[in-house]
């Protein structure tokens, strides 16, 4: 009789599995079908989110190439407050810096959150590639000289210790979080000035930063202008539309990447889609893509912490599921390329023409899928890195580097997440 009832319960289960699968596929959108699928060659050891780890989480990543020798490149790649972390190109962890405590017992300890890298800055001891962190918990940037020759320890602090906060006037307001967040840099290619361009948590604010190397040998940082992204929406039937949320959050923006052929900057607001915006914060914004749950209204619930979606008006995209969260450009010569978005509620990330005068025309999707039981692919995706350069005989057509927001095999019941290294080459064969 067990065995009897145990496999009705095996057939029950079988049938609401292939149920769901099909009523999933009829549903899908038609882009659905066509989505390509590549699989990591490498991935870092899991980071875990618990005293025992450091409260390590994977966030955002940047590749430097290490014009010398290439095959000797590395990846930086924030932790959140479990700090930096640096990798071989054979995934492999080399330095581990750290995030600063707070200032004091009950203020808010430093928290990593986004990175991108300046490459020639004109320090005092002469030009120098560096690594730029938004700190979210301390609401500053953290800046860090990449020096070759020290293969062990290649990241040294250089933040000038007189830096100030991006956004909060003073540490009470420090702690309340609404801080620096997301992160891109710029060097504008006609004055040579370099900039860090930064998102405000739980706001639409984005900030342009100008880096300022000192005569210390230092960098320090100065406000240029800021620019702020609507918070609610005009849709075509009348009405007005804001993304659900906690009471006093607004829809912010995370994920950000700077075209330097054109000082473009792309934005991906969560839970609306991606602006382009002049990287100088000068013009208007444009939506080039909105998410699905664009215009979706929804009800959030204290108690559960949660939004509960009503009826969809159908004014969304048809590629992006929220949120819109890693942003990176795939370049290539005469300025074709592409901007690859990672739509995390469907686990793809969603390629865009790099041409303006193409208007970032859609031009395919892909996921990051296991290669083996032992080497998952990419899930809930959060920071993503392209370069496409030859990087030794590892990456010889370059490399994308993505978060995976569920490591798995895991360590029982501990949250893992990590990063996937995919062969670029492979990424733009799934494109094209």
């Amino acid at each position: 009789m067990t065995t009897r009832l145990s496999a009705r319960v095996s057939a029950l289960a079988l049938c609401t599995a292939l149920c769901t699968a099909l009523s999933t596929a009829l549903a899908l959108p038609a882009q659905a079908a066509s989505i390509s699928s590549v699989r990591p060659k490498a991935e870092t050891a899991p980071l875990y989110d618990d005293e025992a780890g450091g409260d390590a989480n994977a966030d955002d990543p940047a590749i430097w190439r290490n014009a010398a020798d290439p095959g000797r490149s590395l990846v930086v790649a924030t932790a959140k407050q479990g700090g930096l972390r640096v990798y071989d190109l054979d995934a492999r962890q080399v330095q581990s810096i750290p995030a600063p405590a707070g200032p004091g017992a009950d203020d808010a300890p430093g928290r990593f959150n986004n990175v991108d890298l300046v490459q020639g800055l004109r320090l005092a001891r002469g030009p120098a590639d560096v690594a730029v962190v938004s700190d979210r918990g301390n609401d500053r940037l953290r800046i860090y000289r990449i020096d070759r020759d020290r293969p062990g320890g290649p990241l040294t602090d250089v933040t000038d210790t007189g830096a100030r906060p991006v956004f909060s006037a003073d540490q009470a307001e420090i702690n309340e979080q609404k801080t620096a967040y997301g992160l891109a840099t710029w060097t504008d290619r006609g004055t040579g000035r370099s900039f860090a361009l930064v998102s405000r948590r739980n706001r639409t604010r984005i900030a342009l930063l100008e880096l300022l190397p000192t005569p210390a040998g230092t960098v320090d940082y100065r406000q240029v202008r800021t620019i702020d992204l609507p918070s609610s929406f005009r849709l075509p039937n009348g009405s007005t539309w804001a993304p659900c949320a906690e009471p006093g959050e607004l829809p912010q923006v995370e994920g950000m990447v700077v075209d330097p052929a054109d000082g473009t900057l792309y934005a991906g607001q969560e839970d609306v889609g991606i602006w382009r915006i002049d990287a100088g914060l000068t013009g208007t914004p444009k939506l080039i893509d909105k998410v699905r749950g664009y215009g979706v209204p929804g009800t959030y619930d204290p108690r559960t912490e949660e939004c509960t979606p009503g009826t969809d008006p159908g004014f969304g995209g048809k590629r992006l599921t929220a949120d819109v969260e890693g942003l990176t450009l795939v370049t290539e010569p005469g300025g074709d390329g592409y901007l690859l978005a990672s739509s995390q509620g469907d686990d793809t990330f969603v390629a865009y023409d790099r041409e303006r005068r193409e208007h970032n025309e859609f031009e395919g999707a892909l996921r990051v899928t296991a290669a083996s039981a032992t080497l998952d692919g990419s899930e809930v995706c959060d920071g993503a890195a392209a370069l496409n350069a030859p990087l030794g005989s590892r990456y010889p057509h370059g490399l994308l580097v993505v978060q995976d927001g569920k490591e798995t095999p895991g360590d029982g019941e501990r949250e893992a997440t990590g990063f996937k290294f995919v062969d670029l080459g492979e990424v733009l064969g799934a494109i094209d």
